[in-house]
This record gives C-alpha cells, structure tokens and sequence, in this order.
C-alpha cells in the first residue's frame, strides 16, 4: 500500500503527492516485492472505472508476458476493497493474496507490479477508481482468473451485484499457466 504524503496548502482544504518519484525504494512486505524507482519513472497510461453499484466486482485481470504492466491504483470517489495475486512462481508469496480498501478518504494507493492479478469490489454507490499503468493495455495480453478461484482463498466482502460476462467466465487457475510469469 502507497500511503500519501500530505502537506499544508495555501488554501483552504489540503494537498498532497498522488505520485512522486520515490527517493528511497521502500519494501511492499505482504506482496513480496521491491518498489523502486523504475515503477514510478515508467507510468505512461491512465484509465478510470467508473461503478455506479454497490458490490460490483471488476477481476482477476493481468496482462501476460510480454507485457509489463504494473497498475498503481486509487479509489477517488466511494471505496473498494482492493485484491492483488502473487502469480509469480517460485515467490514466497506465490498464489497468495493481499486484499486492502482503497477510498477517497483514506487516499490510499496500491502498486500492482507485473506478474500479479488485480480485482476489488465496490463498497459503495457511484465509486470511481483510477489507473495509472506502466505499460500500455493490450487487449490480446489481457487475461484473467475466476473471483472466487479457491485457489486464492479470497474472502469478498459482499455477493457480487454487478460483473461482466468476461469476468464471470474466466477460467480457475492452472498453476502451470503461471509459468510465463517466471522471469517477471
């Protein structure tokens, strides 16, 4: 999780940094990995998503090789809990997940880095998320796994009200499939 650096304004409300180069390369513990410097540099696409249900579920996404994309992603209207999945074999968190809430109060970020799957699900009414990618989308990369794979364990906090057919129809994780992901 990216914590936001707020700092005083000069007017009335508050500012802070949405994004800015790292100085140091701080360690994301539960998702296995090291942010650094090169993630942040590397941001050259933006998308939005825009949910207008409560419980509307968007996942398990990835982009296979030879896509990069990492998603540095922010809830800027309502909430979401946020899922990223280790699909990297071969690390320590490999297949596990870790799941957060994003919302426009608390201004969280997560970094999403290559080799991983990325969901969440809306917590609230008109919620709006937004992407910033590392590589540009390429729609015959795109790819996924099912949201309730028990594979992944994932405890989603309310039954899905909205999804895509594209969504609901992806396959379970076959975990030699992972094997692309092996050089991420």
């Amino acid at each position: 999780t990216v914590e936001p650096e707020s700092f005083a304004a000069a007017f009335p409300g508050s500012a802070m940094h949405a994004h800015r180069r790292p100085n140091g390369v701080p360690e994301l513990a539960g998702a296995h990995f090291i942010l650094t410097r090169e993630h942040f540099d590397a941001l050259r696409q933006a998308s939005i998503s825009y949910n207008r249900r409560p419980g509307t579920l968007r996942g398990l996404h990835f982009q296979r090789p030879p896509s990069r994309e990492g998603k540095l992603v922010r809830c800027v209207r309502g909430s979401v809990f946020d899922v990223v999945v280790d699909l990297r074999p071969g690390s320590p968190g490999f297949l596990r997940h870790e799941s957060v809430e994003l919302s426009a109060s608390n201004r969280r970020a997560i970094y999403v880095p290559p080799g991983f799957a990325h969901g969440f699900q809306t917590l609230d009414a008109d919620t709006e998320v937004q992407y910033q990618m590392t590589d540009d989308f390429q729609a015959n990369l795109a790819s996924g796994y099912r949201w309730n794979d028990p594979a992944f364990g994932i405890a989603w906090p309310l039954a899905p009200s909205v999804m895509s057919d594209r969504d609901r129809t992806y396959p379970d994780l076959a975990p030699a499939d992972c094997a692309v992901f092996r050089e991420t």
